[in-house]
């Protein structure tokens, strides 16, 4: 097997001990599309090695200091059966002009609750503030809370819950309040 050991000299990262998550995504973008096996990378504290040609669960070793998380999204979640093609109805060309999309900040696992047994975030007809937590993407076996940067209701929720979301895929139709 090949390996290559890459330091990075990325020098837009927040702090100089860790890599924020658009080198991240970034990074896997590259090393998807490359031939190499196996990249380590490391920043201070911070390291990522990444195997293509694994098993899912050897894919991702990560290593770093852990940040802080509510217990509740510290255990992984079981996938929850979805029901978004039931909860709205489809909205049309001439009523989707007011609304707003919310779209993930990152690659990564959707979960609209943070266990199978606890409610979801957000549903259909709910009301959201600025700040309010709308689901969870897990990245690298971290479970990063998503908040609302918009007021207003929940018109759709266009993805399963439990299922791969890319870089700036759309996750809710927002009407605006």
């Amino acid at each position: 097997m090949e390996k290559k050991e890459v330091k990075p000299t990325v020098t837009k990262s927040p702090t100089a001990n860790t890599f924020d998550i658009s080198e991240i995504n970034e990074l896997l973008k590259a090393f998807t599309k490359s031939n190499v096996n196996e990249l380590k990378l490391e920043k201070g504290d911070f390291k990522i090695t990444i195997k293509q040609g694994a098993t899912a669960a050897q894919n991702l070793v990560y290593a770093a200091q852990p940040q802080a998380m509510p217990p509740a999204a510290l255990a992984a979640p079981l996938p929850v059966a979805a029901t978004t093609s039931s909860e709205a109805a489809k909205p049309t060309a001439s009523n989707t002009d007011n609304l707003i999309t919310i779209k993930s900040p990152m690659i990564g696992t959707f979960y609209r609750s943070a266990g199978p047994d606890k409610p979801t975030f957000a549903n259909v007809g709910d009301t959201i503030e600025v700040g309010k937590v709308i689901c969870i993407i897990e990245a690298m076996k971290l479970f990063n809370e998503i908040e609302s940067e918009v007021k207003g209701t929940i018109v759709k929720v266009l993805v399963d819950d439990a299922t791969p979301v890319e870089y700036d895929q759309p996750l809710f139709l927002v009407e605006p309040a």
